[in-house]
């Protein structure tokens, strides 16, 4: 399978329909770090997935098994991927 990227007029670029992008609660969730913005999570996060448990504002709570334990993230949507 081939890796996407970003064009390179597009790198650092915030696109406003991902910005604002909805998710609803119990949707299962891939954590994919834009470094357009910020991340306010730990890095070891990056490429696990989870399901929506909620949210706390603009943020999603998102619940990441981590070894054989159950955890919460509080993570912008600009950084969660919707599996399907």
């Amino acid at each position: 399978m081939a890796r996407q990227r970003k064009k390179v007029r597009e790198k650092g670029k915030l696109r406003l329909s991902q910005y604002f992008k909805k998710i609803d609660d119990g949707v299962s969730v891939a954590v994919v770090t834009d470094l357009g913005f910020q991340a306010s999570f730990p890095k070891r996060l990056k490429g696990l997935s989870g399901k929506v448990i909620g949210s706390r504002g603009k943020f999603k709570l998102v619940g990441i098994k981590t070894g054989d334990k159950m955890k919460t993230f509080i993570i912008h949507p600009i950084h969660l991927r919707i599996l399907k």
